[in-house]
């Protein structure tokens, strides 16, 4: 277990850590604890939930030890809402596109291809924030999965 302000790695069971003399918390505890048995520490299991967008964030919301850690849970409805978006968005690009004059519709197209690579550079970043185990809300998505989880 790692301390939550020196990180320095603490003797399991202790009270205080050795370097610093900060008290062990009972969450932190918990964390090292659920890390142990699943395999996957929350950081890990955070950045994962956006690999696979909707898909991996229903199974970090179903799979047993990953459903009660808040941070998982932040990650993964952050991670449905984002590609709930993100699908509803290409929806009406589909529904205008076929009703645009040949160059607006040559537009749209590359219009359309830019904001998927940012769409996709935005998964990554947030894949990264929460590898560093950041809690990074996006502007209206983040609030609604924040209050979710």
């Amino acid at each position: 277990m790692l301390c939550d302000k020196c990180g320095v790695e603490m003797v399991p069971g202790s009270a205080f850590c050795a370097s610093c003399g900060r008290p062990v918390s009972l969450v932190a505890e918990a964390k090292s604890t659920a890390a142990a048995v699943s395999g996957l520490s929350p950081n890990v299991a955070g950045a994962l939930c956006y690999l696979a967008g909707a898909i991996t964030g229903i199974l970090f919301l179903i799979l047993e030890p990953y459903r009660r850690d808040r941070f998982v849970r932040f990650h993964a409805l952050q991670s449905i809402f984002f590609n709930i978006g993100w699908i509803g968005l290409y929806l009406v690009q589909a529904m205008v596109q076929p009703f645009l004059p040949w160059t607006m519709w040559r537009l749209m197209t590359s219009i359309s291809s830019l904001v998927s690579l940012a769409l996709l550079c935005g998964v990554v970043w947030l894949m990264y924030r929460a590898y560093n185990n950041e809690r990074f809300k996006l502007p209206v998505i983040g609030d609604i999965a924040e209050n979710r989880a």
